[in-house]
């Protein structure tokens, strides 16, 4: 609270958002859901000083490029001052900018330029946990009597040497660490540098909400709210079941059934997103689910609670399979509520990695950009993945970043490979520094990068770029109905994206043989004899009707008028 009020005067001096109900279009929607959102891993987009790191004047410096990409929103992984132990997910102040990326004034910089070419900027704000180097948690482990002492999850061990239970973290090894100077153990869902904070204590939930308020004013558009189902445990601290096997880490596999996923959060988002509504900001949820009722729950009513939880769904498919595809994306829909696409991010491998086949990997990044960008909803698209770029992992332990795989290595190499510089030229440091970068370039960067793929009609960049400028322009494709087709089909998915008097026609050939397909569309009530393309890409179409041709991995988006 203290901090607040002393930031007041400089935040007199800044842009604000207004105050009240978000600002909706004349067909009711909320700028969020028309917005295609950017995910930016600051220290890998663009480096400014020459030191091998990304940053945010570096951000700022290819806006046009994201603007001309089509895309509204960035969100940026964290950017607070952290020990950057699990590279800013652990948190030592949050009412700042961590000097590796710049500071406050290079931060307001950035959301009045991305202003001015109509893009929004998310924060990425870590809820569950702080730093063990905030001065919070110096406070609270300094004695028992501590007056924040309760702002963290202290226990005592069953007895010598025994943690309070068997909760393990999800980084490997316990859940507790001992304190030797107090004799009490303190409770850390992820790595040990990073305790988590008592949301049943009424003073850190204060704090936490002021600290939004603090950002939104500083014209933040939202939040991207990091590993929510984790901010509340059993405070009677059962043990959770353990299950057969051991994990990457040699631990016994456990079913974290009483410190992942409990009730209690569904009052924090609310809470959250009462102090959101007061700037029309919009929550991004961390919400890994394959459930249904699960995914809708984090909705709450559907206006009381996240606007968009990601679910991920769509980003744990592990193969191309239009079945499978058409199960996550029909379990997406069936919440009733805007749903939201992700296909990649920083935590996991890149998707031209995970689908590609090492012939047709082109295409297959153009068809997962049509899946990703056509669906209904508001998608999210990880930077870089409009280029195709593909893991590049290491192999050696020398050469490991992560504290994750190191802890895991060689069976867990985790998330190095899908967090190298993004790859703007064919240079030696890829456009990305001038300087040795932070990761590796891969030797792919030579081709694969911005100012070669411009100059590619046919690049995965530019493929990107025209599905982006027709989802902007099409209201068909931006907010029409749904409609699947061929539902039997084990090969294509293919769908109908109609408003009033237009339909697009959306197919996606997820196999590397060539298709053919015909759609009845009369009886729909379209006219297939005066359709045009949209966009193809190893796709045959005839100059005027259906059917069509698609070649492997191939897409063909068509717009078809009412019958007369």
């Amino acid at each position: 609270m203290l901090r607040t009020l002393l930031s007041a005067l400089t935040l007199s001096l800044c842009t604000t958002l207004p105050a009240g109900a978000p600002a909706v279009d004349t067909e009711g929607h909320a700028w969020w859901q028309h917005a295609v959102f950017y995910e930016i891993y600051p220290r890998s987009f663009q480096d400014s000083t020459g030191n091998g790191v990304g940053d945010l004047n570096g951000i700022t410096a290819r806006l046009d490029y994201l603007r001309g990409l089509g895309v509204d929103a960035l969100w940026l992984t964290p950017c607070f001052p952290s020990p950057q132990v699990d590279f800013g997910y652990d948190v030592s102040d949050y009412w700042d900018i961590d000097p590796l990326f710049g500071t406050l004034q290079d931060f307001d910089r950035l959301v009045a330029e991305g202003r001015e070419r109509g893009l929004k900027v998310i924060l990425d704000l870590v809820l569950n946990h702080t730093s063990d180097q905030h001065p919070w948690f110096k406070e609270s482990r300094s004695s028992r009597t501590s007056p924040r002492r309760d702002w963290y999850v202290w226990r005592d061990g069953k007895g010598p040497g025994a943690p309070p239970c068997n909760w393990e973290s999800l980084f490997g090894g316990p859940a507790w660490t001992l304190d030797p100077a107090t004799g009490q153990y303190y409770y850390h869902y992820f790595y040990r540098q990073q305790p988590d904070l008592n949301w049943r204590n009424p003073a850190v939930k204060d704090e936490m909400l002021d600290v939004t308020r603090w950002w939104y004013r500083r014209g933040v558009a939202g939040f991207r709210l990091d590993a929510v189902d984790t901010v509340f445990e059993d405070p009677g601290l059962a043990d959770n079941p353990v299950l057969p096997g051991r994990n990457e880490y040699g631990d016994p596999n456990m079913k974290n059934l009483h410190n992942y996923k409990l009730e209690e959060e569904h009052g924090l988002l609310k809470d959250l997103r009462r102090v959101a509504d007061e700037t029309g900001a919009v929550l991004i949820g961390e919400t890994y689910t394959e459930s249904t009722p699960e995914l809708k729950a984090y909705y709450g009513n559907g206006r009381d609670e996240l606007q968009m939880p990601t679910g991920h769904m769509l980003a744990m498919a592990q193969t191309l399979s239009a079945a499978d595809f058409r199960q996550r994306i029909d379990a997406t829909l069936a919440t009733g509520f805007w749903p939201v696409w992700v296909l990649g991010n920083h935590d996991l491998a890149r998707t031209a990695t995970r689908f590609g086949d090492g012939r047709h990997d082109d295409a297959i990044a153009k068809v997962l950009a049509a899946l990703l960008l056509t669906l209904p909803g508001t998608p999210i698209l990880y930077y870089g993945e409009e280029l195709g770029m593909v893991n590049n992992d290491p192999v050696r332990l020398e050469d490991v970043r992560d504290p994750l795989a190191r802890q895991g290595w060689p069976r867990a190499k985790r998330r190095d490979g899908a967090r190298t510089p993004m790859q703007w030229d064919g240079t030696a440091g890829a456009g990305f520094t001038k300087g040795k970068p932070w990761l590796p370039i891969p030797p792919s960067a030579a081709t694969r990068n911005v100012a070669a793929e411009s100059g590619e009609p046919g690049s995965v960049l530019n493929f990107h770029r025209q599905v982006l400028a027709l989802r902007r322009g099409d209201p068909a494709l931006r907010e029409g109905d749904y409609r699947p087709l061929n539902p039997a089909d084990p090969n294509v998915l293919s769908c109908l994206r109609t408003y009033r008097n237009e339909a697009v026609l959306v197919t996606l050939n997820l196999s590397p043989e060539q298709r053919s397909l015909s759609f009845d569309l009369k009886a729909l009530g379209w006219d297939p004899t005066r359709a045009v393309r949209l966009a193809t890409s190893g796709a045959a179409l005839p100059e005027a009707g259906l059917p069509l041709e698609l070649g492997p991995y191939g897409v063909a988006m068509v717009s078809v008028p009412r019958l007369r």
